[in-house]
């Protein structure tokens, strides 16, 4: 685990990944892995503000296909100690405990 001393924060919103199609989606997506990647150097907190996804759709025991690279990413920032946020947007209003339970994100679903 890396002993993180920054005071640094870092915002990100309103990445639609899923659409308009899976090219696409995985090019956000890959440029999106590369930033966190560069902000994990010296993040003490990254907020994701919301529409992460175009339509995230949990269910009980099932989750979208596909983004294994960002969530692949979060699970090892939040693994490495740097506390990951996710305010819910109106694309995300399926997201229920997977991405807290599996990733360590820490969920709002209020404003604040």
């Amino acid at each position: 685990m890396q002993t993180n001393t920054s005071n640094k924060i870092y915002f990100a919103s309103d990445f639609h990944l899923g659409v308009p199609d899976r090219n696409a989606s995985l090019e956000r997506e890959r440029k999106l892995v590369k930033w966190l990647d560069e902000c994990s150097r010296d993040a003490a907190e990254i907020f994701l503000m919301g529409d992460v996804f175009d339509f995230w759709y949990e269910y009980k025991s099932v989750i979208p296909k596909g983004y294994a690279r960002l969530l692949g990413k979060i699970a090892e920032l939040t693994d490495g100690g740097i506390p990951v946020h996710l305010f819910k947007g109106n694309h995300d209003i399926w997201a229920f405990d997977y991405l807290s339970t599996e990733l360590g994100v820490q969920i709002h679903r209020e404003p604040e």
